[in-house]
């Protein structure tokens, strides 16, 4: 087995079918299945800083299997092949691997856009709080050097949506802008509540994530989770401001804010702890819930790829998280190839 990445490694965006590929890559929901004549068989996602595709090896041993991780790190050999319009990967040997630092590098995926363009969005986009109080508080948050560095380099959720290095980020700013051109829309609504909310209501992710390896969760992550966790910051945060700059927070709005991180989530089986009950909640949960369906349709349907060829098939294979097969095409973007 080779003990570090080649430079001219082949990456899953650039990959068509019937290519031979090995070398270091991630595994993630490594599962143990039977094949209708009863035969152990592993299926699993592959993955590199570039995409993911899935994974089949129609033989091995339950005791092979046992010795590979369930999320983490592999060195495999294998050829990809189309499969009802999709690219996967036959794997044909498989062991576990500890990556070395370069090899990480290929390895964790990350944003296309650049973390300090996208932070100094999001400070502009606070910077257009009125409240005193609320400028305040954003300031709390700002100031906290190793909290921001966290939050700029931290993934949205460990494989749903924005499940990348700087996807934290991504999807909060994407929410902000959204909000920045939504709320003149409402009069009524409170605009800094919605604005500070959406800037909030994944900061728990820091502490729920980790993201220096394979995502995953940490033990506090496990045992409390990013929703009540969000919670609990703010109002430490708060009470610090308070103690500090002798403020006083207007009647509801520490609570208010609270509500939006424990209830963004929309319903108690999607993981909330109060269902949305203001309506500057209502809203944030209704964006957060358009962003990350939406970043996941795309991302199964029209994945980035550096080469184009026919896989045939017009559908994904059932999305787990959106309960559906996905249509692949865009129909306007076939009508004008074929002018």
């Amino acid at each position: 087995m080779p003990t570090s990445m080649k430079s001219d490694r082949r990456y899953i965006r650039d990959l068509q079918p019937a290519e031979y590929i090995s070398g270091v890559f991630c595994i993630s929901n490594a599962q143990l299945g039977r094949t209708k004549n009863d035969k152990p068989f592993l299926k699993c996602l592959v993955k590199d800083r570039t995409g993911e595709m899935p994974g089949r090896m129609w033989s091995i041993e339950p005791s092979a299997f046992s010795r590979l991780p369930t999320e983490g790190f592999v060195y495999l050999e294998g050829e990809t092949q189309a499969y009802q319009g999709d690219l996967q990967l036959i794997v044909r040997t498989i062991e576990p691997h500890e990556p070395t630092a370069d090899e990480m590098q290929e390895l964790l995926p990350v944003s296309d856009r650049d973390p300090g363009a996208m932070f100094d969005e999001v400070k502009q986009l606070l910077g257009t709080l009125k409240h005193p109080a609320m400028v305040a508080l954003a300031k709390a948050y700002l100031d906290d050097a190793p909290l921001m560095d966290a939050f700029c380099r931290c993934p949205a959720a460990k494989s749903m949506h924005h499940a990348f290095l700087g996807g934290l980020l991504e999807h909060t700013l994407t929410l902000m802008k959204m909000a920045d051109l939504l709320c003149p829309l409402y009069p009524k609504i409170n605009r800094d509540i919605v604005m500070l909310g959406l800037f909030l209501h994944d900061l728990g992710k820091t502490r729920e994530l980790i993201y220096d390896r394979a995502f995953n969760y940490t033990d506090r992550g496990e045992l409390i989770g990013h929703i009540v966790d969000g919670a609990i910051m703010l109002h430490d945060r708060a009470q610090s401001v308070m103690r500090s700059s002798g403020l006083r927070f207007p009647r509801h709005a520490v609570l208010v804010l609270q509500h939006i991180i424990l209830s963004h989530h929309g319903q108690p089986e999607f993981g909330a702890a109060k269902v949305p009950s203001t309506p500057e909640a209502i809203l944030v949960s209704l964006l957060d819930n358009l962003d990350a369906r939406t970043t996941m349709a795309l991302a199964a349907a029209r994945p980035s790829r550096g080469a184009t060829f026919e896989l045939g098939g017009n559908f994904t294979e059932k999305h787990w998280g959106l309960e559906a097969k996905l249509f692949r095409p865009d129909p306007l973007a076939e009508e004008n190839e074929g002018r």
